[in-house]
Parts: C-alpha cells; sequence; structure tokens
C-alpha cells in the first residue's frame, strides 16, 4: 500500500503491542512500563475510555505525584482512525508531540501513532 493512501488505522499500534495505564496506577509503574516498552508515553484508561496520557516530560515535570491521575495530561491529543498519515504528521507537528491517542467511533481506545509510526509509513 503507498503512503498516500495509507490511513492511521493501517499504522498505529494497536492490540496486544499496545500498553496502557489506568489514573490509579502508580507514577512508577507507568515509568517502568515506559522503560520496558521502549516508548515515551502511554496512555490513561479507565473504564475503557481514554482519561488522559502520561509522558516522560509528564513524569519528569511531576517528579512528586504518585498516581499517574496527578501526573498525566488530562486531555490527549487525539486523531481518527481514519485521518491519513498527511494528516497525523500535521497534527504531530503543529502540537509538538510525539504522539496521538487515536479513538474508535465510540471515543474508545484504538491506538497510539506515533512520529516513528509516521516517518516508517513515508519509506
Amino acid at each position: 500500500m503507498a503512503a498516500a493512501k495509507k490511513l492511521v488505522k493501517d499504522i498505529m499500534t494497536k492490540g496486544a503491542k499496545l500498553v496502557t495505564v489506568g489514573p490509579k496506577d502508580k507514577v512508577g509503574d507507568a515509568m517502568a512500563k515506559m522503560v520496558d516498552k521502549k516508548v515515551s508515553g502511554l496512555p490513561v484508561v479507565d473504564a475503557g475510555k481514554v482519561v488522559g496520557v502520561i509522558t516522560e516530560a509528564d513524569v519528569l515535570t511531576n517528579a512528586k505525584s504518585k498516581s499517574v491521575k496527578a501526573a498525566m495530561t488530562a486531555e490527549p491529543i487525539t486523531i481518527c482512525g481514519g485521518a491519513s498519515i498527511k494528516d497525523a504528521a500535521a497534527k504531530l507537528v503543529e502540537c509538538k508531540i510525539k504522539r496521538a491517542i487515536v479513538l474508535d467511533k465510540d471515543g474508545g481506545l484504538a491506538g497510539v501513532v506515533s512520529r516513528t509510526d509516521v516517518i516508517k509509513a513515508m519509506l
């Protein structure tokens, strides 16, 4: 499939590869997951809905926070799976973020699309 025709849903991280945390989890546990999975941020999910994202920057900025809820960004940047790769690239650059949360039609977590995902798709 040519990069121009690929959509976010074609390149995003999803399913078993997608790592999440809950708002009641400890920041230390979120940090360990990020290091273990070699990612710089994780969706925060509660009762099947995305309630935030916790990133390396959140952890560094809120170093004394004990819970993910206290450290996370509560309104993450999102995109739909049907968006084009070009639109995803523009959003990531415009918002100065490394990843966007991909929502399904019901507002649930479908996946995560990162700068790396977009760059790989452009090759």
